[in-house]
């Protein structure tokens, strides 16, 4: 049995991570937490402490490293005799942060696929380009890597294999739908990481259709859900992670990626783009200085974690798989509807960081159990969702469903 967590990165996400694996403390025994900002960390743990969110009395330690440096990281990973590492620091990390964990021989995960800084949108399938090329080795020091077990990706990559092994034979399409019907008050905003968010919409829009990889501009294919609790919403297909590893799995369904946008943040997002301030490409001002416009944006945008506070309304995210069994056809959409102001009164976040953060909590504890200790890289649909989505529905995110039976809760 594994024990001992070390969570990477001091943002949105992982403090909900931290209040999750408090709760939970009596499975994962210490607990770590590090980012460069030691401080960012302390105050994590304190608001833990606030919730009096710890099951058990037990260590939460603070500690200050830099994810880009695997040694240091690795250094960290022995010093505090970490058995699972929950990496949610920004995805520029994930391979310094992957290679510590397989040079010191301890489980990884992550909810987000790596990114080069210099690079935008690269050529498909992502996960190809550097996760994947770290199977073997792995394989070799039977390291369990769970990658991408966020919600999207990891949550709706579980709803594609619960489809898949209980209600669809024969999948035809899986449309990812992802709606934040919430509002934050702020005029304009993004709800992770900015340079994250826009880097994930300036380049090519990937979708897997009709056996190939199909090409698209952000925005330019539209459609609208008719969805339960936050109704009738227009969705973008957008290029997402999920897409690539599903697309592998599942080489003869058609896979999408659909993300709500309003029309202000279209409208905002056009403007900067229009104006070169989403570039990831350094330019120099009439005073000398050389500045990278994104990073600028980010810099003058609220703080996603500051948003949580004012945050109404709800998410629902989903699948909607479609396809045939025994010859006729079906169509099912599994789904999570999440709401922001719970999830800050229970672990002071916003709902987006929610739905990110509490399921690699679940995923350490099925490591540290055994369920899912499998001590090789893997996407999450190719592991049981049943013992996944059941520990979630006890944590705060529970699925539901409706096909031709009805709309209804899953019970595992």
């Amino acid at each position: 049995m594994k024990k001992n967590v070390l969570i990477i990165g001091a943002g949105g996400v992982a403090q909900v991570v931290a209040h999750k694996c408090a709760q939970n403390n009596d499975v994962l025994g210490d607990l770590h937490i590090a980012s460069r900002t030691v401080s960012k960390c302390q105050a994590i743990i304190a608001s833990v402490h606030e919730k009096g969110a710890m099951k058990v009395p037990g260590v939460f330690a603070a500690h200050a490293v830099d994810a880009m440096d695997s040694a240091a990281v690795a250094a960290l990973i022995r010093q505090t005799r970490t058995g699972i590492v929950i990496n949610v620091g920004s995805a520029f990390v994930n391979m310094p942060v992957l290679e510590a964990c397989i040079e010191t021989g301890v489980a990884y995960m992550d909810t987000a696929i790596h990114e080069d800084p210099k690079k935008i949108c690269e050529t498909p399938p992502w996960y190809g380009n550097y996760e994947w090329q770290r199977r073997d080795r792995c394989a070799a020091a039977g390291v369990t890597a769970i990658l991408g077990v966020g919600f999207d990706p990891g949550v709706v990559n579980a709803y594609a294999r619960l489809a898949a092994d209980a209600y669809v034979e024969n999948i035809e399409s899986i449309d990812i739908v992802d709606i934040n019907a919430g509002s934050h008050g702020r005029w304009f905003s993004t709800n992770f990481d900015p340079e994250i968010n826009f880097r994930e919409f300036t380049g090519t829009v990937w979708s897997w259709q009709n056996g190939a990889w199909q090409a698209n501009r952000m925005f330019e294919v539209g459609q609208e859900f008719d969805l339960p609790v936050v109704g009738r919403q227009k969705a973008y297909m957008t290029g997402h992670d999920e897409v690539h590893s599903l697309s592998a799995t599942y080489p003869q369904a058609d896979v999408r990626f659909w993300m709500g946008f309003s029309d202000h943040y279209i409208n905002v997002f056009t403007v900067l783009k229009n104006l070169g301030l989403l570039s990831e490409k350094p330019v120099t001002t009439a005073e000398g200085q050389e500045v990278v416009p994104l990073k600028v944006v980010k810099a003058v945008l609220p703080d996603p974690s500051s948003l949580a506070p004012d945050y109404t309304g709800k998410t629902c995210i989903g699948d909607i798989v479609k396809g045939t069994t025994n010859g006729e056809p079906v169509e099912v959409f599994i789904y999570n509807v999440a709401d922001h102001a719970e999830a800050y009164a229970e672990v002071g976040s916003q709902g987006i960081s929610y739905t990110a953060g509490v399921p690699p909590v679940a995923a350490a504890i099925l490591v540290a159990n055994g369920t899912w200790d499998v001590k090789k890289m893997v996407n999450v649909e190719e592991l049981d969702p049943r013992p996944f989505l059941g520990l979630l529905n006890r944590m705060g995110l529970p699925s539901r469903i409706r096909d031709a039976d009805g709309d209804r809760a899953l019970e595992f």
